[in-house]
């Protein structure tokens, strides 16, 4: 069985797409949430986005972004999909799907069940639901916290919609997350950073070694 798509998410330097890309990893995520300390400024990402070029499916990520927001990165990141990680409902990521004809991905903040059951309202508007933990009441930023919830939620999961996991994940902890939950797709950031927002090469080819040896 081949191992999971990876995606190193959160890349602002040229260095850390390279070791993204040494690593073998299949995505990258260019973060356009300015609160974020991985926001990725236009003119930065239009030549990260040359350097991925052919090598890696480079994926934006949004909180609540309108459409004017959305345009200036799909342009300049050249981006090959969208992630939604805010309180996007289900029309506006078909709204977003139909105007920008990019593959859309749903970030679902779960805690517990009744959370990975919200998935399916998005059946036939988005592509890919990517399963996150969800932050506390109050929190600053919607990811990128290192949190984890309780994989086993997605042990039995059969959704309408191919789906990836985050949240809390690390080079310690992949291989176990990987068989746990079968995912097709496993999305690190924090926890291939030796702070935050910087990415560490050594702890992105550990990652990508361990949950491909999974």
């Amino acid at each position: 069985m081949p191992g999971p798509s990876i995606k190193i998410c959160g890349v602002t330097t040229r260095d850390a797409l390279s070791a993204t890309i040494e690593a073998r990893a299949s995505h990258v995520g260019f973060n356009f949430f300015p609160p974020s300390p991985r926001f990725l400024a236009l003119a930065d990402a239009q030549a990260l986005a040359m350097q991925a070029e052919g090598r890696l499916t480079r994926v934006g990520v949004f909180v609540d972004a309108d459409d004017a927001a959305l345009g200036d990165a799909v342009a300049a990141a050249r981006l090959d999909a969208i992630q939604l990680h805010g309180k996007e409902d289900p029309a506006r990521a078909a709204a977003i799907r139909t105007r920008f004809g990019k593959p859309v991905w749903k970030v679902i903040s779960v805690a517990g069940p009744g959370d990975v059951a919200k998935a399916d309202a998005y059946a036939g508007v988005a592509d890919f639901i990517l399963f996150d933990a969800k932050t506390p009441k109050g929190a600053a930023l919607p990811g990128g916290l290192g949190l984890a919830f309780d994989w086993d939620l997605l042990r039995a999961y059969k959704g309408p919609l191919p789906w990836g996991l985050a949240g809390g994940l690390s080079p310690a902890n992949v291989a176990e997350a990987v068989r746990g939950t079968g995912t097709s797709l496993i999305d690190v950031s924090s926890g291939v950073e030796s702070a935050p927002g910087v990415k560490d090469a050594d702890r992105i080819r550990t990652f990508c070694f361990n949950a491909r040896a999974a």
